[in-house]
C-alpha cells in the first residue's frame, strides 16, 4: 500500500517537472495489441540508455504501479536508495550470487503487479554495440510466471530541444516460443535472444513511423 501511495504521489507532483523534461512522445508497434493501459500481470522490458529510463517509464504507464530490478549501486547512494525502496525498487545484487530478486519479482506478479527490467544490466558504455547482450533473467522470469512480456525501445533523448520518443511494442507470449524438444536452459536462452531482437525490431519501427510522419 506504502508503495502505491509513493508512486501517485510522485507521478502527481513530478507530472509538470516530466513534461518539460522529457515531453515524451509515445508510438505504438499495434495500439488494439498493446497501449499505456496494461491489464494484468505483466513484465516490461527494455533498451536501457540511462538512469532516466525509469523515471520516464513511470510516466508511460501512468496508470500502473510499475516495480523495477536495480542495481545495487543505486541503493548504496543514501537518500536515492531510500527513495528506491519506496518505489518498490526490486534490488539486484550484481556483485554476489543472491537471486532473491526474482523470487521477489515473482512474487510481484503473483499478486497482479508488474515487474520492469533493463535486460542489458548495466548501460553501454561508448562504442559497444547497443543494445547490449541480453541478461537470462527477464526470460526465466517469463518462463516461470507465465506472463507476458511488453517489449519497450526508447530512445534516451532527455533534457534537451528534442522530444523523447517511446515505442511500446506487442506483447510477447513466451508459450508461442518455447520449443518442448529443447533443455530448460536452451529455452532461455532462445527467449532471451528473441527478446534482445525485439527491442532492435521495435528501433527501427519507430524510426520508419518518424520518418514517415516528416513526409
Amino acid at each position: 500500500m506504502l508503495v502505491r501511495f509513493w508512486n501517485n504521489f510522485t507521478k502527481i507532483t513530478a507530472w509538470p517537472v516530466q513534461k518539460l523534461c522529457f515531453r515524451t512522445k509515445i508510438l505504438y508497434e499495434n495500439k488494439s495489441l498493446q497501449d499505456r493501459n496494461i491489464k494484468g500481470p505483466a513484465i516490461i522490458i527494455s533498451n536501457h540508455t540511462s538512469v532516466y529510463d525509469y523515471a520516464v517509464f513511470l510516466f508511460v504507464f501512468y496508470s500502473r504501479t510499475l516495480r523495477y530490478q536495480m542495481a545495487e549501486l543505486l541503493f548504496r547512494k543514501p537518500l536515492l536508495g531510500t527513495y528506491l525502496k519506496m518505489m518498490g525498487g526490486i534490488h539486484v545484487d550484481r556483485d554476489v550470487h543472491n537471486f532473491s530478486f526474482m523470487a521477489k519479482s515473482q512474487e510481484i506478479l503473483d499478486k497482479g503487479g508488474i515487474v520492469g527490467i533493463f535486460p542489458e544490466s548495466r548501460l553501454p558504455k561508448e562504442g559497444e554495440q547497443k543494445p547490449l547482450a541480453f541478461k537470462p533473467s527477464a526470460a526465466y522470469l517469463a518462463i516461470m510466471s507465465g506472463v507476458q512480456i511488453i517489449p519497450v525501445y526508447t530512445d534516451g533523448s532527455y533534457f534537451n530541444s528534442k522530444r523523447a520518443h517511446v515505442i511500446i511494442g506487442e506483447p510477447v507470449d513466451v508459450l508461442e516460443i518455447l520449443d518442448s524438444s529443447l533443455s530448460e536452459k536452451e529455452n532461455i536462452d532462445k527467449l532471451t535472444v528473441t527478446l534482445r531482437q525485439k527491442i532492435i525490431d521495435l528501433e527501427k519501427v519507430m524510426y520508419a513511423r518518424l520518418e514517415d510522419e516528416k513526409k
